[in-house]
């Protein structure tokens, strides 16, 4: 078995088997999350805990990657999403959520709401989303797609059930028929993503338009780098984005993914092999890695015959 990380040698496992500093923080993380609103200063936190400044900020930056004036600052922002359709105003919101000031919020949001909070509070009103439906070895598919590249590409059981999906995550954006879009790169788009499922080629070269945290974003950017036929573990993404401890974290940012196939999270399985979860379905989770394989391994059957020539 191995060793506890040296942070928590010293630290004896309860008798209900959770070691007792890893209760001090998940107590903390609750307490934030009840009053995003209150102060919490690194000095008042670590006095809650019974810890000093050093140690809570360390315990943070070990187990969630982030410290603690980074955790409250996500706290607030969540809250502060919830209260945006809501509230009389965009001002009310950050007040409300705990922020001390608009400037605090306006210049780092962007990489929480993929928009403006004016646009996020209005549904994503002012957002123009084109979108394209297409039959693929996978079942339907959904491409969406804004002016920078494809933010959406979802299979399903039908053609339905796939648009709604498409507006409950913009419920106010502009969201179109690729028919009435201009420039439309949809089917050269299908014809690639068709390709690559087929075992032909590779569509990863297709433009994206990615958003997520800068945390997400390192993850998906990873797995676009996987290559095809090879797959890794969930504790070897979160070591390859440099935060080895935050498994989960990644497991997350893998099922969060909306982009199907493009950013390939079907290439992620379980450390014991099992292949883990997938958003839409493990059958085709297996049909993605049965077709990947078949090929590399058709790909160096190939490529030994010829060097035997």
């Amino acid at each position: 078995m191995r060793a506890a990380p040296k942070s928590i040698d010293k630290h004896a496992t309860g008798a209900n088997g959770v070691v007792p500093i890893l209760s001090k923080l998940l107590e903390i993380c609750r307490h934030i999350e009840a009053h995003p609103t209150a102060p919490h200063g690194l000095s008042e936190l670590s006095k809650r805990a019974a810890l000093s400044q050093f140690h809570l900020h360390r315990l943070f930056k070990s187990f969630l990657q982030i410290t603690p004036r980074k955790y409250v600052e996500q706290v607030r922002t969540a809250a502060f999403k919830k209260r945006l359709r809501s509230a009389a105003s965009v001002t009310d919101a950050i007040y409300e959520s705990g922020f001390e000031s608009s400037s605090a919020v306006y210049g780092r949001l962007d990489a929480h709401l993929g928009m403006t909070p004016k646009k996020y509070r209005a549904g994503g009103a002012g957002v123009s989303i084109s979108f394209a439906f297409g039959q693929t070895p996978l079942g339907k598919v959904l491409i969406g797609a804004t002016d920078r590249g494809i933010c959406y590409l979802q299979f399903g059981n039908s053609e339905r059930q796939l648009l709604e999906q498409l507006a409950d995550e913009y419920p106010h954006a502009i969201i179109t028929s690729s028919a009435a879009a201009a420039g439309d790169h949809f089917a050269d788009w299908m014809r690639a993503l068709n390709s690559q499922l087929n075992g032909r080629t590779s569509a990863q070269s297709l433009p994206l338009d990615v958003q997520g945290t800068a945390f997400q974003k390192r993850v998906w950017e990873f797995l676009r780098s996987i290559p095809s036929g090879e797959v890794v573990s969930y504790a070897e993404v979160a070591q390859a984005v440099g935060s080895p401890r935050a498994i989960r974290a990644a497991a997350s940012a893998c099922a969060s993914n909306r982009i199907g196939v493009l950013i390939p999270c079907h290439r992620v399985i379980r450390g014991s092999g099992e292949l883990g979860g997938y958003r839409w379905g493990l059958p085709r989770k297996r049909t993605l890695l049965a077709t990947e394989r078949r090929v590399c391994a058709s790909l160096k059957g190939a490529q030994a015959r010829r060097a035997k020539r």
